[in-house]
C-alpha cells in the first residue's frame, strides 16, 4: 500500500470544515451586530459578507456601523 501524503488523505475536508464554521460565524456575528448597532438593514450586511468574506467584514465595520 502506497504512504498517504497529508493534505491528500482527506485533510482537506477537515480545513473546508474549518473555513465554513468561520465564514458562518462571521455572517451571524454581522448581522447580530447589525441589528443592534446599524440603521441599514442587517440582512443586507449578513449577505454582503457571506459572498465577500475578507471585505464585507472590513466594509461594514467601517461603513456600516452607527457606534
Amino acid at each position: 500500500m502506497l504512504p498517504r501524503v497529508l493534505l491528500q488523505s482527506g485533510g482537506g475536508g477537515a480545513l473546508f470544515f474549518i473555513i465554513l464554521i468561520l465564514l458562518l460565524g462571521m455572517v451571524i456575528w454581522t448581522y447580530s451586530d447589525a441589528r443592534r448597532n446599524s440603521t441599514h438593514p442587517a440582512f443586507l450586511w449578513a449577505v454582503v459578507v457571506f459572498l465577500a468574506p475578507l471585505l464585507g467584514i472590513v466594509l461594514y465595520i467601517l461603513l456600516g456601523r452607527n457606534a
